[in-house]
This record gives C-alpha cells, sequence and structure tokens, in this order.
C-alpha cells in the first residue's frame, strides 16, 4: 500500500459545526496506518491518482448486535405459528450442529454479507463457546477465535462480545443444548474471556446474556471484569414480557432495576431490544446514559413488539442499531424502520432526521463497540467508508444535496456500491475482494449444518 491513497468522493456526509451536511467533490487521504489523515470538499474534478468513488459516501455501518449463526435460520423459520421461544427450538438446533471449522465457514460469508450491505465493524454477541454437551475444546476459546479470523476472513472489525450464559432461567439449570454456552459459574467465564487478545481487527467486550441466563448475585462479576478492561458491555433486555414476569417473581423487580442494582447500567453499556419497559425503567436507563441497541428487523420477525426508542433517545440513551438474528442484513432497513416503527405506534411523522438516524448507524453503533475513533470521516478517524450509489431505481431523482434522506428513506443494502475498511477497498462495484462468491460460501456452509 503506498503511503497515501486519494479517494475521491462524488459527495460525502462530512460532520460539521451545526451538524452534518453532504459536500461534494470530496479528497480524503488515507495513511498507511488506515486512518484518514486529510478531507478536503470542493476538491474539483477526479484527479488522475486517486480513487473514484461515485454515489454517496458515508462512514461505515456498525452493525452493534449480531448471532453469526442465526443467519442459518433465514427461510427456516420465517412461517407458520408460534413465538419467539418456538423459533428458539430451531435456533438451538442449528446451535448444536456447529464446530470451530463449520462457524468459521459460516460466519466467514455472513460477515461478508455485511460488507455487501455496507458493514466494517460487528458486535458479535458470542455465547455458542463450548463443544457438544458442554466439552472444552483444547482451546476453550476456540469458537471464538474462528469469529475473529472470519472477520478478519470478510475484511471487517469486530468486538467480540463475549456472553455469560450460565442458566436457562431463574434457579434452572442449563438445559443440554444450553450446556455449550455455559462455564459453570461467572468467575470461570471472566477466566476465559481473559484469555482473548485484541489486535489490529479485533476488540473484546463482555455481556451478559439477560437476568434470566445469569444468577443475580453473578451479574456483578461480568459488570467489574468489563470495567476493569474497560471494555463494552452488552446485554439483552426486556425482550419478551415472559422475561418480565418470571423477573418479577423470583426478584420482585423488573430487569433493568435488577441491572441497575447490580451495576450493569452505564455509559459503556449497551440494552439490546430494551422493548418492554415501565416509566421507572426509562428513567433508570436514561440516568445511567446506557445505550439502546435497538433490531427493528428482527423485532418484528419475532413479533417481539415495538420499543419506547424515541423516549429513551430523547432522556439522553444513545441510538444504536443491529441486524441480530439477520432475518435481514440491511442497515439503511434497520435505520428507516426506526422512524417508521415510531409512526405505526403513534400515528405521526417525522421523529428521527436522517442524521440522527445515520449516527446512529455509524458513530453511535462505533462507540458502542469500542470503536470510538471510527463512524467519522474526517482527519484522525479510521479509514472505514461506504459508497451508495444514486443512481439505482431505488435511489435515483431526489437531489444529490439530500443523500442523507435518499441513504436512509430509499437505499437498501443492494445499493452499496464500495466498501474502505483501514483505507483498503474491500467491496469495488458490489464485488467483495476477499471472498469470491458470497452466495455460494453462504449456500455451502448452511448446507452443511443442515446435513
Amino acid at each position: 500500500m503506498p503511503a497515501v491513497t486519494t479517494y475521491w468522493a462524488e459527495y460525502a456526509w462530512l460532520p460539521h459545526v451545526n451538524g452534518p451536511v453532504v459536500e461534494q467533490d470530496v479528497l480524503i487521504a488515507v495513511g498507511v496506518g488506515g486512518k484518514i489523515l486529510k478531507v478536503t470538499p470542493d476538491s474539483g474534478p477526479c484527479p488522475a491518482d486517486a480513487v473514484r468513488l461515485d454515489g454517496l459516501t458515508l462512514p461505515g455501518q456498525a452493525n452493534a448486535h449480531s448471532h453469526a449463526f442465526h443467519r442459518a435460520l433465514r427461510g427456516n423459520v420465517q412461517v407458520g405459528f408460534g413465538t419467539f421461544w418456538t423459533w428458539r427450538d430451531t435456533m438451538y438446533r442449528f446451535a448444536g450442529a456447529l464446530d470451530p471449522d463449520s462457524y468459521l465457514a459460516l460466519a466467514t460469508a455472513v460477515y461478508a454479507e455485511m460488507a455487501l450491505a455496507g458493514i466494517t465493524a460487528v458486535g458479535e454477541f458470542h455465547y455458542l463457546h463450548h463443544g457438544p454437551g458442554g466439552t472444552r475444546y483444547d482451546d476453550p476459546n476456540a469458537m471464538g477465535q474462528a469469529l475473529m479470523e472470519a472477520a478478519g476472513r470478510a475484511g471487517i472489525r469486530i468486538t467480540l462480545l463475549d456472553t455469560c450464559y450460565l442458566s436457562a432461567g431463574f434457579g434452572a439449570e442449563p438445559t443440554k443444548p444450553q450446556l455449550r454456552f455455559s462455564d459453570g459459574d461467572a468467575d470461570a467465564w471472566a477466566a476465559r474471556a481473559a484469555e482473548l487478545k485484541e489486535n489490529e481487527h479485533v476488540r473484546i467486550g463482555a455481556a451478559v446474556h439477560s437476568v434470566r441466563a445469569v444468577p443475580a448475585e453473578q451479574l456483578s462479576t461480568v459488570a467489574h471484569w468489563a470495567a476493569m478492561h474497560k471494555a463494552p458491555l452488552h446485554v439483552h433486555l426486556s425482550e419478551q414480557t415472559a422475561e418480565n414476569d418470571a423477573c418479577l417473581t423470583a426478584h420482585g423487580v423488573t430487569p433493568t432495576r435488577l441491572l441497575a442494582d447490580h451495576g450493569v447500567l452505564g455509559p459503556r453499556t449497551s440494552a439490546v431490544h430494551a422493548t418492554h419497559l415501565t416509566d421507572e425503567d426509562i428513567r433508570l436507563l436514561t440516568d445511567s446514559s446506557t445505550n439502546i441497541c435497538m433490531c427493528p428487523t428482527t423485532e418484528r420477525d419475532l413479533a417481539d413488539g415495538i420499543g419506547p426508542a424515541r423516549r429513551l433517545a430523547s432522556g439522553g440513551c444513545p441510538i444504536t442499531l443491529g441486524s441480530d438474528s439477520h432475518a435481514v442484513v440491511d442497515p439503511f432497513e434497520e435505520a428507516r424502520a426506526l422512524e417508521l416503527n415510531e409512526r405505526l405506534h403513534t400515528r405521526t411523522r417525522g421523529h428521527w432526521t436522517a442524521n440522527a438516524l445515520l449516527r446512529a448507524g455509524t458513530e453511535d453503533g462505533h462507540a458502542s463497540l469500542g470503536w470510538p475513533e471510527a463512524g467519522r470521516i474526517e482527519a484522525g478517524a479510521l479509514a472505514d467508508f461506504t459508497v451508495v450509489a444514486l443512481d439505482s431505481v431505488r435511489t435515483a431523482g431526489p437531489a444529490p444535496s439530500l443523500g442523507a434522506e435518499t441513504a436512509v428513506f430509499a437505499a437498501s443494502a443492494a445499493d452499496v456500491r464500495h466498501v474502505v475498511v483501514g483505507g483498503r477497498l474491500i467491496v469495488r462495484d458490489g464485488v467483495h475482494q476477499l471472498v469470491a462468491d458470497v452466495p455460494t460460501a453462504l449456500r455451502d456452509s448452511i448446507a452443511t449444518l443442515q446435513s
């Protein structure tokens, strides 16, 4: 790679003192370390030695909540009757078929699909730790290592959110499928997680699967580990009313209050879903500046409900976005669904600006995953960006100066033309440069689990 690589963006969404704006003819100089050296708007025509990026260049998208192996369920669980809990039974069957090699193949394909959709960093909520029946691999982190290697092969960044998962419910031992998830207790989880190492494309975080999966007296162990390592801490929160009811029965408080009482909430924590909250729950989350990760396409696929995202954001909680079960992998669909869900809930329009929705998927998403130097196109930031076509059947028409609105409310993953991570072009003209045939990689890796 040359000392400086220069990209020329036809249009780019850039930070501004009064809020992000779309600028034209933008030169982006990238240094050897994969960071942006200089951004120059209104630079004139594309220089001969620059890489031309036609369309709208955005910061790379952060997928703040992923379960890579859930991608294998797409097309298998979308029809018929049932609930989240019946869907979970199917998910467990797929989880039971995975080993480090098959997980590496599947996750590489899944992360390559994310790259094609404009995602440059993923938060992998990882709890499939051990072999069938809970048997330990020679390397206790073999499954996590497979995920980190998969991200590298696909060319994207990953925050491995190593997840503590110890019980089947309040006071219940893990079921047979869940034995693969459990380390026995939170101290054993912490010891294993401490062996994970970061590198250029990997950061390590922690997660509490849920209040039903980690005994109350062990929640603080996970929170302390995250604080000691200055790591992100994520947790599934109140996705289902059944969990709320069970928590009230077991502890006399809501899941949010239980997490607050054990030191889990805070600005380094992300509460995923946060769908069924009381007024006090919302106050606890906003007072603690906890991040809220909404996963609209999964929440509608699983019939979870519509969470109070607007109230949480208005109270000071940063909002991030995730594709979770990967029923859909499209960061633009997640962003606009946040607004459209609120419209359905309130029967009024205009709850989020395009800039606010893009920030959720870029700067705030990256910060929640421990990548605060990503998510902006400015000097000093990581050179991670995504280019959306402005001439497709979905995006053609609006003035390019309205590009932010076009990206959020018109574009789809299919409109992603180029993706750059660390200054390296990993998607060119809609073709992944590292994984030769992503659809075939997905098909073959999923077929292995079904055989």
